[in-house]
């Protein structure tokens, strides 16, 4: 029986944040609580040794056990079971609490990368922004599966750059101010997209960039979803979120990962293709697919 952590999960999480500051896990304390995904997690050190290790219980259930070890001057979590280590101690929680099917879908994870980078129309798109919400483009890139660059344009939005989306892709108002519009690239656009499979890393977001300067050159949403409709359009997003399976009781879903790249649009397809074939190689070659996603 595990004894009960005193104080508030909130008093507890407060600890947590003043012991993360010695940067010595074995000195850590032998019993603490945090809340991860708005449910709180305890951590009880065996009493049979003083190694930095972490037995981590959600109530009265056994999720696994947890040690750090420092990498680099970096805390890194090993979960116990399946050796791999996350540099936050919460996604190893969220790795600790996988659903039983995760194998399954993972492993469908893998055969439908595998089916993506076996089409030879396969092409990653990105574009970078005038911000988060009714954003415009201001840079467009298309990357075939081989990592040829077909398509690489900054945008001259005919609108403001909102100075955060600046400060993540550091393309300033004065950089576009003579570059081609939306719709003055429109035609070489169509060549590069029609009659392909259409990859991006949060589709909606960049599909729908795609439709509201559709709709503004065309004055009309028929005629952008038209467009639309002649790439076969697949998201990366949520299969990669699946794969590395960081399990949020909050979403009641895999967490979504960020990608995780430099936001510049050319370098973002390169990263979104490498995601690809990371997802696909870990899959034995002579594996049958189970089921398609």
């Amino acid at each position: 029986m595990v004894a009960a952590a005193t104080g508030s999960a909130e008093g507890s999480d407060e600890k947590m944040g003043r012991l993360v500051t010695i940067t010595d896990p074995a000195q850590w304390e032998d019993l603490f609580t945090r809340t991860v995904d708005e449910r709180p997690v305890q951590f009880v050190r065996p009493a049979d040794t003083d190694r930095p290790t972490w037995a981590t219980y959600e109530g009265s259930r056994y999720l696994g056990t947890l040690s750090a070890e420092l990498d680099g001057g970096r805390l890194r979590w090993r979960v116990q079971s399946s050796h791999e280590a996350h540099h936050e101690l919460d996604d190893a929680v969220r790795a600790l609490r996988r659903p039983v099917s995760w194998p399954r879908e993972r492993t469908q994870v893998g055969h439908w990368a595998r089916r993506m980078l076996a089409d030879e129309s396969l092409t990653a798109v990105d574009v970078e922004t005038t911000g988060l919400e009714n954003a415009f483009a201001v840079q467009i890139a298309a990357v075939r599966r081989d990592g040829s660059v077909v398509f690489n344009e900054y945008v001259q939005p005919l609108a403001d750059i909102e100075p955060a989306a600046v400060a993540v892709h550091g393309i300033a108002p004065e950089r576009v101010a003579s570059a081609a519009t939306f719709s003055q690239l429109l035609p070489a656009l169509t060549d590069v997209l029609h009659g392909r499979t259409v990859v991006a890393y949060n589709m909606d977001f960049d599909r729908g960039v795609f439709e509201r300067e559709l709709v503004r050159h065309h004055g009309d949403d028929t005629v952008a979803k038209q467009w639309l409709s002649h790439c076969q359009w697949q998201d990366t997003m949520v299969p990669y979120a699946v794969w590395r399976g960081l399990w949020s009781v909050k979403r009641g879903a895999y967490r979504n990962q960020p990608l995780g790249g430099p936001h510049d649009a050319v370098a973002d397809c390169r990263l979104l293709l490498a995601k690809l074939e990371q997802m696909a190689q870990a899959i034995p070659a002579d594996q049958a697919p189970v089921s398609h996603l």
